[in-house]
């Protein structure tokens, strides 16, 4: 069971990597004019969303419902940490438009607002990390 867990460590590593770079490569892909460099982010973009966060997330929640059935785990903190998972997910969906919306050059936010939107996977990972750990509830 170990492995299992060690496993949904790793991908959940790797789907945060994901999570908070690709809202970064959309701040300055939000600056840019020339076309090279919008056609050198929509590469990025996508090879980062569909080759590492993509597979992150699936292998994740994979392994973490294997985990929840194995070891039955219960419980407030576990409830609450699914619903930052939710969060998560929905957030995941939410950088694929915002994916397709770069690509069709059909953006419309700012710099500004991918610096903020870059925050939230920060927060959710934090109160997973405490609700694991600590399980405080």
């Amino acid at each position: 069971m170990l492995w299992i867990k060690s496993l949904h460590i790793i991908f959940m590593v790797t789907w945060f990597a994901g999570l908070f770079y690709l809202p970064r490569l959309f701040v300055y892909h939000a600056m840019t004019t020339d076309k090279i460099s919008h056609d050198r982010f929509v590469i990025m973009e996508r090879k980062l969303f569909y080759g590492i966060m993509t597979p992150g997330a699936i292998l994740t929640i994979i392994f973490g419902v294997w985990l929840w059935l194995d070891y039955n785990y219960s419980g407030l903190w576990l409830n609450l940490k699914l619903l930052c998972v939710i969060l998560l997910i929905f957030y995941h969906f939410i950088c694929l438009k915002h994916l397709i919306n770069f690509k069709l050059k059909k953006n419309k936010c700012s710099h500004i607002y991918f610096r903020w939107f870059n925050e939230f996977p920060v927060i959710l990972l934090i109160l997973i990390v405490i609700l694991v750990v600590v399980k405080p509830l």
